[in-house]
């Protein structure tokens, strides 16, 4: 009791209210600390908004998006949407916060504003944005909302339908070294969905090397070849055209057989890479953060304190510091959460 009361008039800003923002809240606000959210859409939720279904057993983004929503709400929760983060700045140990003309002072700020997706119109080879039917993962997300027409093409069926891996992601020319760790898996989770809805549908994913590194995933992969049939070759696409009805000509290079392949697929998919937040730059410059060469945010320590920063008071959360799943994100956010605690309990 005296440990919660030590919280009274404690307050905390979230920046970010997706899967990260949402959790790190509700466990502090279970803990009578007063936090605020600050998000910059029109609704909390991130990107679970988008996503149709996840990884590894098709389980619905939108439920788990109202779970966290409804829990934060349920606690307590101050959710300030369609905010822009106009400045931050830190005074003995308080910070102050202006957001679309308004300022809030808190004891701790927590940046839990997520990732960015690689734009797929820097990889002009793809034809991305040039080619109305090479679309990106996220796109293809949003399109299986609707499985009735998701790739339906003037009332017909795709026939084929072809993925790229690692778009944006160990890419040196795009200043991308890094692994985007939960491409590979998105892949085969879209393949295995698009031969639920079409199942006459030819689909392959090109991809550089496979990693499956969570619970599940290796064995949806074998799933998607055992049962569903997608083929899985190893080589790049070099390049796409589109060709006279419009449908889109790939070449590739399968490097297990050492041959080259001239392939024409209805729908290419890019599985677009995760990069830092593209809001990030003005927070960590005004703070002070470090940031890793690719960009995101620097904790103190990977292994021990990857919720602190250099800054005191200021507090990391989620995909800020890295790619992550969701599951790892919600870990690492109620990580965050008891390492908050810990520190407005001093």
């Amino acid at each position: 009791m005296n440990r919660e009361m030590n919280f009274e008039n404690k307050k905390v800003a979230i920046i970010g209210g997706g899967v990260a923002g949402l959790s790190v809240a509700t466990m502090l606000k279970r803990r009578n600390v007063e936090v605020r959210i600050f998000e910059k859409e029109e609704k909390a939720g991130g990107r679970l908004q988008q996503w149709h279904c996840l990884f590894p057993d098709s389980s619905s983004s939108e439920k788990l998006a109202k779970e966290l929503i409804n829990d934060a709400a349920d606690a307590g929760v101050s959710i300030v949407t369609k905010t822009k983060i106009e400045d931050i700045s830190n005074t003995d140990n308080r910070f102050r916060i202006v957001a679309n003309g308004h300022s809030y002072d808190c004891d701790a700020v927590i940046l839990a504003n997520g990732f960015s997706l690689f734009d797929a119109a820097l990889k002009e080879e793809y034809g991305y944005g040039i080619y109305n039917r090479v679309i990106t993962s996220a796109e293809l997300e949003s399109r299986m909302h609707n499985p009735d027409n998701a790739l339906n093409i003037d009332g017909e069926t795709p026939g084929r339908v072809a993925f790229v891996h690692c778009v944006g992601s160990r890419d040196a020319k795009v200043g991308n070294h890094y692994c985007s760790k939960v491409c590979c898996i998105t892949g085969v989770k879209q393949a295995i969905n698009i031969k639920k809805m079409y199942p006459g549908c030819e689909v392959t994913n090109f991809y550089m090397d496979l990693r499956m590194f969570g619970m599940g995933y290796e064995e949806l992969y074998r799933e998607a070849q055992e049962k569903y049939g997608v083929n899985f070759i190893r080589g790049r696409v070099s390049e796409s055209s589109q060709i006279d009805n419009n449908s889109i000509q790939i070449k590739a290079e399968d490097t297990l057989l050492g041959r080259t392949i001239k392939m024409n697929v209805d729908w290419l998919i890019l599985l677009v890479g995760i990069e830092p937040c593209t809001d990030v730059a003005l927070i960590a410059t005004r703070l002070g953060l470090e940031k890793e060469p690719s960009g995101f945010l620097s904790p103190n320590n990977r292994f021990s304190q990857s919720s602190l920063t250099v800054r005191d008071g200021v507090f990391l959360a989620g995909s800020c510091i890295g790619p992550a799943s969701i599951p790892d994100t919600i870990s690492h956010a109620k990580a965050t959460a008891l390492t908050v605690i810990d520190y407005l309990s001093k």
